[in-house]
Formats: C-alpha cells, structure tokens, sequence
C-alpha cells in the first residue's frame, strides 16, 4: 500500500502537468486584445485586468492590453480619436478576441466599427443596459455591471434617522448613466451632485450632506488618487450623516460599502474568450450580470461621525477598517 501512496505523490502532479500543458498547447499562438476604457492605477481597471490575467495566465496566449483613458479625459472628440487609436491597434495585431472593459469602449469602439464584424468580443463592465449600444451582437457577449444599491440602502437605513437619498459622483458618463439607473430602475429620485473636480467634489459633499439623511457615493473615477490622504481626512473630520459605496476601492471615504467586485467582470469576461478561442459562436453565450458583492464597514469614519451602527450590520461585514 505504502509503494501504491508513493506512487500517486509523483505520478498525480506529472498527470495534472501534462493536462495543463495539453490545455495551453490548445490555445497557443492565440492573441487577445483587452481594450481598457480608462488608464492603469484605476482600482476598477485594474482590478478587471487582474482578472483577466489570473483566467489566461499560462494559457499560451498573448494578452495585449490597449487604454483609452477616457475618465481622466472627458472629452467628446478625445473619446472619439481614443476610439480611433483602439481600431488602428485592432488591425495592426490581429487578435483572435477582443476584450473590451466598461462603457465607453462599447460606445466609441465596438458599436462604431465592430458591430456585427468578424471578430469576437466580450464585452464586461457595461452599465445596468447594454441594449443602449446595440447589443446583443452576433459576434459579441458580455457582463453588465450592476450596482447592488438597494443591499447598500437597506444597510444605511438601519443607522440613518430619515429616508432622503443624496448621490455624489465625478462629472463623468459612468456616473450619470449610475443616476439614471437608480431613478429608472429602483424609482429612486435622489438629490445630486456631479463634480467636476476634487475641490468641487469637497463642495459636493457638504452641500448634499445638509439636504439628505443618506449620502450614495459613486466611484471618484480614479481622478481624485493623488489627494487620497486629504481625502480620507475630510471625509472623517466632515461626515455628519451615513454614507455607502459599491466599490470597494472606495470604503476609505464611505461609512459603508456593499462592494461588487471588478474581478468578477475579469474572471467572466476571459473565461468567455477561452470559450470562444476553443470554437463556441459568442451569440450563443448568454449576456450575464455580476452577482459577487460583500459588506465593508469603515468603524473609523462612524466613530468618527459618532454614528452607531447596529450589531447586524457589523457581524455580517466581511471586512471592518478600524
């Protein structure tokens, strides 16, 4: 028995060695392009490309990543060329599928000049509707991004003294296409405020906070990274009411946040281009939607605020930052 154990140690890893080999031999020399619509060091971008690359690592597949930066520039027509540049990069490298992260890579690039083509893309990181660009395509599948806001709301109303709803956010497509939702989709009608810079958004927060009794704050974008310490200052020396976030990358300013998760996106959309790169049609992929979400409680900011949370909603937090 001892030599048959013996055996299995050596023997199993050499087997699980070659499977995975064999698994790589089948999708060598395949290129995939990920088109990310915003830039590296963006926690969301970032957290989808991460992702992507724990899904086809070690595939024998070469992942080619192209970035629009199109949240640090907000412009109509830079959009456009950025659009442009993508294409150009499309032609030049000829990938087997294309990835392509968040909505203004849908909206300049693939409902532009991809429509329909011939070649595959997975779409992930779409807001709430991808019928607005045209989808579903023949030659396309993806995940959309919905924000799990009313989790968020249920949470934030256990430590909130009224039910009136503030929404901050960067002047930015994302976070309009985010309000939109809110009102289209949970009937909720909150007061507003879009920034249109950091000190603005500073503004924004004290002026929503004096009319609501629950502040929802959208995702700063990635724009507001070089004032992070100020930022975590202020909102501690400033918050006066419960505020929420979905992203995660943005706990260290709200008192909860009920995260989604951008790997999730990553995870899904690589997985859908194995299956295309192995001959699955990407109309025969269903368009799926996030589903991963998990409770952070920032005690630091609440205690700071002197808002009491319930023991409920601390118990079921998977992450409390102190």
């Amino acid at each position: 028995m001892l030599k048959k154990w013996r055996l299995l140690v050596f023997v199993l890893p050499a087997v699980m060695m070659i499977c995975a080999n064999s698994w790589a031999a089948g999708y060598a020399g395949k290129k995939v392009l990920f088109v990310d619509s915003y830039h590296e060091g963006y926690a969301w971008s970032d957290g989808i490309e991460a992702g992507i690359r724990r899904i086809l690592d070690r595939k024998g597949i070469t992942l080619k990543i192209v970035r629009m930066d199109t949240k640090r520039n907000t412009d109509e027509d830079f959009k456009k060329e950025a659009a442009k540049k993508v294409k150009a990069e499309i032609e030049a490298f000829k990938p087997d599928v294309v990835i392509a992260a968040d909505d203004n890579a849908s909206k300049y690039l693939v409902a532009e000049y991809y429509k329909n083509s011939t070649i595959p893309f997975v779409f992930c990181g779409v807001n709430w509707d991808a019928s607005v660009y045209g989808y579903p395509y023949n030659n396309a599948t993806g995940m959309i991004e919905v924000t799990p806001v009313p989790q968020l709301v249920e949470q934030l109303r256990k430590a909130a003294k009224g039910n009136r709803i503030g929404f901050l956010g960067p002047d930015v497509l994302t976070a309009h296409k985010e309000l939109e939702n809110y009102q289209k989709v949970f009937s909720m009608n909150p007061v507003s405020y879009f920034a249109t810079s950091y000190d603005d958004w500073k503004k924004g927060f004290l002026e929503v906070q004096n009319k609501v009794d629950i502040i929802l704050i959208d995702s700063d974008g990635g724009l507001y990274n070089e004032h992070q310490a100020d930022m975590r200052a202020f909102v501690e020396a400033n918050t006066k009411k419960p505020t929420g976030s979905c992203y995660d990358f943005m706990a260290n300013y709200a008192v909860l946040t009920y995260a989604k998760s951008a790997e999730e996106q990553g995870d899904w959309a690589a997985g859908a281009a194995l299956k295309i790169l192995g001959g699955v049609s990407p109309k025969d992929i269903p368009i799926a939607r996030n589903k991963e979400g998990s409770l952070i409680v920032n005690a630091r900011i609440a205690a700071a605020a002197g808002i009491e949370l319930p023991f409920e909603v601390l118990d079921s937090a998977e992450k409390i930052i102190e």
